[in-house]
């Protein structure tokens, strides 16, 4: 069964650099910049402005804390994670900040969650720091979501999972928004899991994915609208997000140059190699956006792969945002 599904002009919005802050070999330590950076993308008219989360792993700002300062400094974009590592967090701490950051923000708040990995002893390590048992982390992220997003009403919840129990735990304040916080799923067409599809379709507000190529972005919006269809829900209503990374410079070598090297000290090594980019003038990431928005993206978050984020970002609202 096809899906036909109305769509608007894609959004765009942009990664802010709270783990490349920190990242050598030349770190800029200054907090200050994600505000300027924000209030830039705001000025410019985009759509939004998004923050990473790790704890130990990928070490960087704090998502919900940054996110507060940045709703007091901003007052149009919308204020995202790509994406929150939910099932780090116990689910009712978690449905306070984000409700707090909410209600600072006027109802901007949309978080992009993921399960998060466990393929290293580095991301291994950040579970067991958190008290959780990495082989159990899908179980418990599906459980922080239906939490949360209970709590988030205002009304008291008793809920009994493998993970956790409450009995009429009410959490306040209640978030701005009257259907909740939007949560977009972290949802990857290659990885071939049924089951990331089926959790992005029953408890998402939406799914972003990384990596996928438009093709297989496209096939991805398609079966995982026909799954929300098949639920009662409204696919029209159902937000598909790519998040992807560019570095934007006429010469295209040192743009994969600085894009590598960035990578590799982001994750420790570019094992993901060509499935990043495109890297180079901006004619051929206008040209990658577009293909995404004809796949069904309705939003995109740009990530720069980059030591200079504030120079990227003026390119890129110069040659690339720009008629978009």
């Amino acid at each position: 069964m096809k899906v036909s599904v109305a769509r608007e002009k894609v959004k765009v919005g942009i990664l802010l650099p709270t783990r490349g802050i920190l990242l050598k070999p030349r770190p800029v330590l200054d907090a200050k910049l994600l505000m300027r950076l924000a209030r830039q993308v705001e000025a410019a008219g985009l759509d939004s402005v998004w923050v990473g989360d790790s704890l130990t792993a990928k070490p960087r700002l704090e998502a919900m804390a940054i996110l507060s300062a940045l709703a007091a400094c901003t007052e149009r974009v919308r204020l995202g994670t790509a994406v929150l590592l939910a099932g780090l967090r116990h689910p009712v701490l978690l449905a306070q900040a984000m409700a707090t950051v909410d209600m600072i923000s006027d109802g901007r708040l949309v978080i992009g969650a993921g399960v998060g990995g466990a393929f290293n002893d580095e991301q291994l390590q950040e579970w067991y720091a958190a008290g959780v048992d990495p082989k159990r982390r899908a179980g418990r992220f599906e459980e922080v979501l239906e939490i949360v997003q209970q709590l988030g009403q205002g009304e008291p919840v008793t809920y009994t999972g493998k993970h956790f129990v409450l009995d009429q735990v009410r959490m306040q304040p209640r978030t701005v928004q009257p259907d909740g916080v939007p949560v977009l799923l972290a949802t990857h067409w290659r990885a071939q899991k049924e089951q990331q599809l089926r959790r992005a379709a029953r408890l998402g507000s939406g799914l972003m994915s990384i990596t996928d190529s438009p093709e297989e972005f496209r096939e991805l919006v398609q079966r995982t609208g026909e799954m929300v269809s098949a639920l009662g829900r409204d696919a029209n209503k159902f937000e598909n997000a790519y998040y992807m990374t560019v570095n934007v410079n006429r010469d295209v070598g040192k743009a994969e140059a600085e894009a590598d090297e960035f990578l590799t000290g982001y994750y420790g090594v570019n094992h993901w190699g060509d499935r990043w980019g495109p890297f180079g003038e901006a004619e051929r990431i206008k040209e990658r956006m577009a293909e995404y928005a004809e796949a069904g993206a309705d939003t995109l978050v740009v990530r720069f792969a980059s030591f200079e984020p504030e120079a990227q970002l003026e390119v890129f609202l110069e040659e690339v945002a720009e008629g978009f």
